[in-house]
């Protein structure tokens, strides 16, 4: 779901607002009490009428009640519009948070509702040429993806292979990355348009750079394609994130509230990124390890293979050729992809990962 619309009756929040006659008229003899409390005036806050807001103090003793009174008048009224869409890019930034939360409180509920939106996404939002699309609303996708549906879907994927090492994800997350360079990089100047290159012509192919309200598809389209360059080991994916930099990247600092998301992507370009590999039966006392903290210059891969076999099957380049020790679950810290020696204890790793 997308918004409920401002305007009703065509009056801007008509829906949503009250005069004392109206409050009067619903709450009767507790209509001074509701007024008192929430602030309510002959003369309203907004256009002659009052938005409800919480009061300070000892609340009325018959609150709840008035509250259900008034809902049932509200609903009485005429509903502004349902924008009920479903957007491909909202749904990856839900993903990422619902992934990501999973992983670090154990809610299983939380990565399931993640994997289920995923799959929804990569099986109801593509053309039958497997292009991304924008938008779906009653059992039809419709209309070209744009950078930013790619770039956070892209990120949004890879959230979820480290949430739960599932090969398919990581598979997913390249492919977008692929499709992205392809279609919506600029070779020229760097960083990337908004529309792909197979879109309607349009009179100017923009770019989205500013980090406001959500992240730009630039900002975002960087940090995915650096976290994806940590996986593969690909400078390629690095190069295309740093045409991002090029584009903004001094502006950002001067700037910090315009440009939150690139500076989390240049800051995790320029920090000690560790590239963590967990191999074996029972990965979950090092998988705890790692995210016992905060550590936003990490990248994470795991098998889920029984016999701790690492790699194939699509999975992160990372995992290759990394074994189980003497039978027991490893844990390989990496940097550039030139990894210490297998650690077997969680203790073990939380101090690889903490030292400078």
């Amino acid at each position: 779901m997308s918004a409920l619309d401002a305007d009703s009756e065509g009056e801007e929040g008509r829906f949503y607002i009250w005069t004392l006659e109206e409050l009067r008229d619903v709450l009767g003899e507790d209509a001074e009490d509701a007024i008192s409390w929430f602030g309510a005036s002959e003369r309203g806050n907004f256009e002659g009428r009052n938005i409800l807001t919480r009061g300070e103090g000892e609340p009325p003793a018959r609150l709840p009640e008035m509250r259900c009174r008034l809902y049932g008048a509200r609903a009485q009224r005429v509903w502004p519009g349902l924008d009920d869409k479903r957007l491909c890019a909202w749904n990856a930034l839900m993903i990422s948070a619902l992934a990501d939360a999973g992983a670090v409180l154990r809610a299983p509920a939380y990565v399931e509702a993640a994997r289920e939106c995923a799959d929804f996404v990569l099986a109801s939002m593509r053309d039958p040429a497997g292009r991304l699309l924008r938008t779906y609303k009653d059992g039809e996708a419709r209309l070209n993806a744009y950078l930013e549906d790619h770039a956070f879907l892209l990120e949004a994927l890879l959230s979820l292979y480290e949430a739960t090492f599932e090969p398919r994800w990581f598979v997913a997350a390249r492919e977008i990355a692929d499709a992205t360079i392809d279609r919506f990089a600029d070779p020229e100047h760097g960083g990337f348009f908004e529309t792909s290159s197979d879109h309607e012509r349009l009179v100017a192919r923009r770019k989205d750079l500013e980090d406001n309200p959500i992240p730009a598809g630039n900002s975002s389209g960087a940090y995915g394609l650096l976290r994806l360059a940590a996986l593969t080991g690909e400078h390629a994916y690095e190069r295309h994130a740093e045409g991002v930099f090029r584009l903004v990247g001094r502006l950002a600092p001067q700037h910090p509230q315009a440009f939150a998301h690139l500076l989390q992507a240049i800051d995790f370009r320029l920090a000690r990124v560790r590239e963590v590999a967990l191999v074996g039966e029972d990965l979950e006392p090092l998988d705890r390890a790692v995210r016992a903290r905060f550590r936003p210059h990490l990248v994470l891969a795991g098998t889920l293979r029984a016999d701790g076999e690492a790699g194939g099957d699509g999975a992160p380049p990372l995992l290759r050729g990394r074994t189980p020790v003497d039978g027991r679950a490893a844990a390989y810290v990496c940097e550039g992809f030139a990894c210490r020696r297998p650690v077997t204890e969680p203790a073990e790793l939380a101090a690889l990962l903490d030292a400078s």
